[in-house]
């Protein structure tokens, strides 16, 4: 049976994919539109670089997650299938070795060896594992999860910016997108580190100040080259 305290471990894989993703939708998609808008480009020319920034990041997510986690899984099959043969064909050494991980958690020698037989007369691979691997069988790395939800986090992240350009009018569309990427990082911040059951204000400032810091390179560079080309 399961307990019910309310630890935030489970929700590390897909809490990690959705919001690596929103945030990457917002900041690199706010950056390009600046850096556009920084050129004096027209509002077509903006909207037409700020979509095509979201198709693209989202594609290159769904990926890049699928391709990572895909091979994360591969590894987690690799070592179950490693175990799953030494158990067949070293019995003895792994029960030895399951005993030895209770004996340096701090149980007595005799204590783990009754620990370690039991264990492994009710389900000796789970309990390997577990103990040497940190990974149960019915939860491994699932690529198609990461890959559609940091699809769709990076899909809703870019259209903030792109939305804020759309509706400001010329003269006030850059302080419009700066104004709500920068709240939207601050949402961000906020709902990621209450998933993660972590303290708000660090995870607040780590993506405000990372997503400024990005926003003002960007629109430097767009200025300069937008001086250069004109």
């Amino acid at each position: 049976m399961r307990h019910s305290e309310g630890h935030m471990g489970h929700r590390v894989g897909w809490l990690r994919a959705m919001v690596l993703g929103a945030n990457d939708g917002i900041i690199s998609t706010a950056a390009l539109l600046l850096g556009v808008a920084a050129a004096d480009a027209s509002r077509s020319a903006i909207l037409t670089a700020g979509m095509a920034g979201l198709v693209a990041g989202a594609v290159s997510m769904a990926l890049g997650e699928y391709v990572s986690v895909s091979s994360q899984r591969d590894s987690e099959r690799s070592d179950i299938a490693k175990e799953t043969w030494e158990l067949e064909h070293m019995a003895d050494h792994e029960l030895e070795e399951l005993t030895a991980i209770y004996e340096s958690k701090g149980l007595s020698t005799e204590l783990a060896a009754q620990v370690a037989v039991e264990l492994t007369a009710h389900d000796a691979l789970a309990a390997h594992l577990r103990e040497e691997l940190g990974i149960t069988a019915d939860d491994l790395a699932n690529p198609i999860q990461a890959a559609w939800s940091s699809a769709i986090a990076f899909s809703v992240g870019a259209s903030i910016p792109l939305i804020a350009a759309a509706v400001a009018s010329t003269s006030m569309r850059i302080v419009a997108i700066i104004t709500i990427t920068l709240l939207s990082l601050v949402v961000l911040g906020y709902s990621g580190a209450r998933l993660g059951g972590a303290k708000p204000m660090k995870s607040i400032a780590r993506v405000v100040i990372g997503g400024a810091v990005a926003m003002a390179i960007t629109m430097l560079v767009g200025k300069l080259f937008g001086a250069a080309v004109s």
